[in-house]
């Protein structure tokens, strides 16, 4: 059972949103299951499986030069009618140029299909930037990018709750924010704690986000990432991989979170079982080959529908 307070400041910050539900979009990867880079035709193929499943119409991602991701992906968001979120990888010099580069070309080129533009995946997180510093290279790229596109960027929920990203909320040249919130890796059970503390977590970082900038009016709010790994994912503690908990998380804490006006982005549209294995912060093994709410061949997990 959700706190009253947790909803209450929710309501506070989604609105006048409440009026209807949050909007759903999906993290989407620039690779074909077997590693190799999607072209348009592939994203085309992706999108029509998104809205058949979830009647979503929006994506995002997260470097823009990666596999000629937007010059790939917007001629196909602009045939089926989808948006896109494209983003910058700031964390070096190279990656930074290549996909600024890329945004300045085709997000001229494309602007009715672009929604917002990340600068940045938790790199606030990883201390790889101040908020100062990212709001530096925010604004460089708002300088190239057409009137109506947002700029923003995308990082742990706590990284906006624990003030590390002040100099972003008050600076006024913020549109848009992302917030990652995983009660997974927090080690949290489906049924016991899970939306809770995904509810929770999102509520921390809305509400100073709100005490700081005193209104939701000139940002807007997304949960950037949250999701659960299905059937053949790693376990985390007591949190475990499987598809009927992701789809009972799915079903309690997404659809819930979207009933109360929030928008939410699921990580992420598809499986990608060409990623390596990795290691977590803690050594444990990290799995994210089976995050997808639907397998590689677009084929439905569970239902999307809320």
């Amino acid at each position: 059972m959700l706190t009253t307070t947790i909803l209450a400041t929710l309501a506070v910050a989604a609105a006048p949103a409440l009026a209807q539900k949050g909007n759903l979009g999906f993290a989407l990867g620039t690779k074909k299951p077997d590693g190799s880079c999607k072209y348009t035709q592939d994203y085309e193929d992706d999108f029509s499986a998104i809205q058949s499943a979830s009647g979503s119409t929006l994506v995002r991602g997260y470097a823009a030069s990666d596999c000629n991701c937007a010059q790939q992906i917007l001629p196909a968001a602009k045939n089926k009618g989808f948006k896109v979120i494209l983003g910058i990888w700031p964390d070096t010099d190279a990656s930074y140029a290549a996909d600024k580069a890329a945004i300045q070309t085709y997000a001229n080129q494309y602007a009715d299909q672009v929604y917002a533009v990340t600068v940045g995946s938790e790199t606030l997180y990883r201390g790889n930037f101040t908020g100062e510093q990212l709001l530096e290279k925010i604004n460089d790229v708002k300088s190239i990018l057409p009137s109506s596109v947002k700029i923003g960027t995308a990082d742990s929920w706590n990284k906006y709750a624990d003030g590390t990203a002040d100099a972003l909320i008050s600076s006024g040249k913020v549109d848009i924010l992302l917030a990652n919130a995983f009660s997974y890796w927090q080690g949290k059970e489906v049924g016991a704690g899970a939306t809770y503390t995904y509810f929770d977590d999102l509520q921390q970082a809305l509400g100073h986000i709100q005490s700081l900038s005193g209104s939701m009016d000139k940002i807007e709010f997304w949960n950037g990432e949250t999701g659960w790994p299905t059937d053949g994912g790693t376990n985390y503690g007591p949190a475990t991989a499987s598809t009927s908990l992701a789809s009972q998380f799915y079903s309690q804490a997404v659809c819930g979170m979207l009933d109360w006006g929030v928008n939410v982005f699921y990580f992420e549209a598809f499986d990608e079982p060409w990623k390596p294995a990795s290691v977590g912060d803690d050594g444990s093994a990290e799995d994210e080959t089976h995050w997808g709410a639907m397998n590689a061949d677009r084929s439905s997990k569970f239902s999307l529908k809320c």
